[in-house]
């Protein structure tokens, strides 16, 4: 592959806060403990994929290169970061197995000869970039050759510990759990993995780094001896947030993050003044903001970029993707997509808004309502049971329950304009393409085919017909029948004797209705 251009990322970091020239995000394992098709790393919690979600973070430090190592489902895993993350360079992980080499391949695409590197991991969700501005922060002022992301645990099993001198300044090495003495695994401070280096150092490091291991792999923690032995110093920043460096490496473990993330974030909302009634029953996916005094009921899912205006209500049970609702609005037991609620608009119970739906300021899309492709003026009302598609409602205008937007000729979609202060019956069926001027007015029942002028009365319905004594001719023998007798009175032989429609007649007159 040609190399990719070379991108810098601005605007994230704390004004005082060192930048690293470099991060380098590992991502090209193929995670088969996940037992999935998708690669690990395209798994989504709160909204982004966990790899999204290691690139954010990296953004977050302002590098002036950020490369991301794939090699398992490549072409997949870099298609998806083009989509998300299109500044992003890719690097390609040979045949060469492990850690050091996934490295090595990506500082291929670093131009710069000296400053900070940062190594990250595609699978960590919950590091944040506060914390990898504080590992760059701590390295440059230690002056360290490498600096390491260190956790303490109650039950480091499995971890590699971190070995530290007399004093504790400074970290000696690491040794793998395997490996571990009895009195090493006593140790409660473990490697995250994740390293602030310096590039000149990492560099002439690798170089020297062979594959002579029982794994026949490249170790990234192979640096720090080289270090130690060149007399260079390594440091450790221990994190007091043992969840912000763990890892996914199966379903139950992206189950187990996904939940704390959902959990930061909701607490979060709160603390900017969000009302969140049960956080056990609502989910906020990361990128979701949320107005002050906004209140989120039980049962709330809100997703993707959805923005919730202040005072809004939202709830009980609902789901909200990418949804724009404005400020004192509500949404009650329904379901959004693509949407626009405007100001002290309502929406539901019971309602879908399909892309495309844009309700005006005031407005009420109600009960039993669907909606796609819609745009409903202010202070107009859709109230129950409609079907609203492809459509324009003017302001002031009120759709009558059970009214059909019939934009489908079974080849092509069609539109419908409705105009302002219009009054549409109940029952009624809008044949697309159609438009019912400013002011007009449909009866009951009434199938709009052609324009409406403004200010007219559309009907369609033809007069009614009652034929008496019917239920007592046709239905004899039945509970209709006997109700019907028991009504009229036993002594009103009127509709009985009736003299009787010809059964045609009667029939084509039933069919007619």
């Amino acid at each position: 592959m040609p190399p990719h251009t070379t991108r810098r990322f601005r605007g994230a970091a704390d004004v005082d806060s060192p930048a690293p020239v470099a991060v380098i995000v590992l991502a090209a394992g193929a995670g088969t403990r996940m037992k999935s098709r998708t690669p690990k790393v395209l798994h989504e919690i709160g909204g982004r994929s966990l790899l999204v979600h290691a690139v954010t973070a990296a953004e977050g430090t302002s590098p002036s290169e950020l490369v991301v190592v794939l090699r398992h489902e490549r072409d997949l895993v870099a298609e998806h970061l083009a989509e998300h993350a299109s500044e992003v360079s890719v690097a390609d992980q040979d045949e060469v197995p492990g850690t050091g080499r996934a490295v090595q391949c990506g500082l291929e695409q670093v131009s710069a000869s000296e400053g900070t590197v940062l190594v990250t991991y595609g699978d960590v969700p919950l590091l944040d970039p506060a914390t990898l501005r504080e590992l760059v922060g701590a390295h440059e002022s230690a002056g360290a050759a490498a600096t390491v992301l260190t956790a303490r645990v109650a039950d480091p099993t499995g971890y590699g510990r971190i070995l530290r001198s007399p004093d504790g300044s400074e970290v000696l090495g690491i040794v793998e759990h395997k490996d571990a003495t009895e009195a090493q695994r006593g140790i409660d401070e473990i490697n995250s993995g994740i390293y602030a280096f310096d590039l000149a150092v990492l560099r002439d490091a690798l170089a020297r780094i062979g594959t002579d291991n029982a794994q026949g792999e490249m170790y990234l923690t192979d640096v720090l001896s080289i270090a130690r032995t060149d007399g260079r110093s390594v440091h450790a920043l221990v994190t007091d947030d043992v969840m912000m460096v763990e890892g996914v490496n199966d379903r139950v473990q992206l189950a187990q993050l996904g939940a704390e993330m959902n959990r930061r974030t909701l607490e979060r909302h709160m603390r900017a003044g969000v009302t969140i009634v049960d956080p056990s029953t609502t989910w906020i996916d990361a990128e979701v903001s949320i107005g002050q005094d906004a209140t989120i009921l039980p049962g709330v899912q809100l997703l993707g970029a959805t923005d919730i205006g202040e005072q809004a209500l939202v709830g009980p049970d609902s789901t909200l993707r990418d949804t724009e609702v404005a400020e004192g609005a509500e949404v009650v037991r329904s379901h959004t997509v693509l949407a626009v609620i405007g100001a002290h608009a309502s929406v539901g119970p019971f309602s879908y808004l399909r892309p495309g739906t844009d309700l005006g300021a005031k407005g009420k899309i109600g009960g039993f309502v669907e909606t796609k492709n819609a745009t409903i003026g202010e202070d107009a009302k859709v109230p129950h049971l409609s079907y609203v598609g492809d459509a324009e409602i003017g302001e002031g205008t009120n759709i009558g329950a059970a009214t059909i937007f019939a934009n489908y000729d079974g080849v092509e979609k069609h539109r419908t304009t409705v105009g302002r202060h219009v009054r549409v019956g109940s029952d009624n069926v809008l044949v697309a393409p159609v438009t019912i001027g400013d002011g007009a007015a449909t009866g009951a029942g009434t199938t709009v085919r052609k324009d409406v002028p403004a200010g007219a009365l559309a009907v369609s319905a033809v007069s009614q017909r009652n034929m008496e004594g019917w239920t007592l001719r046709r239905r004899a023998g039945t509970a209709a029948e006997a109700a019907a007798r028991a009504a009229l009175g036993s002594s009103d032989r009127s509709a009985a004797d009736a003299p009787a429609t010809p059964v045609a007649d009667e029939h084509k007159e039933h069919e007619q209705r």
